[in-house]
C-alpha cells in the first residue's frame, strides 16, 4: 500500500489563477496523486483549472491529500505553498 498524508490549511488568499499556478509548481516537483479538497469536492494539484474551480476563497479551509512514494514531502510543500499565496 502507497503511504498517504493529509493536512489542513486555512488560505490567505482566494484560489485564482497566480496561487493556484504556484501550487502546480510546487505539486509537479512530486510523483505522489496530490489533491485539494474544498467543501465536498477535490482537485488535482497539478491541474490550475481544477484547483480555480474548486472556489475555495480567502479564510477557507482546504485539505491537502497525497498518497505515493513521496506523499508526506508532497503533502507539506503544496501546503506550504497555499499557505504563503497570495
Amino acid at each position: 500500500m502507497s503511504p498517504s498524508s493529509e493536512v489542513e490549511v486555512v488560505l490567505p488568499a482566494a484560489l485564482h489563477a497566480r496561487p493556484a499556478g504556484e501550487v502546480v509548481r510546487a505539486a509537479s516537483r512530486f510523483q505522489a496523486a496530490i489533491e485539494v479538497r474544498h467543501e465536498g469536492r477535490a482537485a488535482n494539484a497539478k491541474s490550475a483549472l481544477r484547483l480555480m474551480s474548486l472556489g475555495a476563497l480567502a479564510g477557507a479551509t482546504v485539505t491537502v491529500h497525497a498518497s505515493g512514494p513521496d506523499a508526506p514531502l508532497a503533502a507539506e510543500a503544496v501546503a506550504e505553498t497555499l499557505r504563503s499565496a497570495s
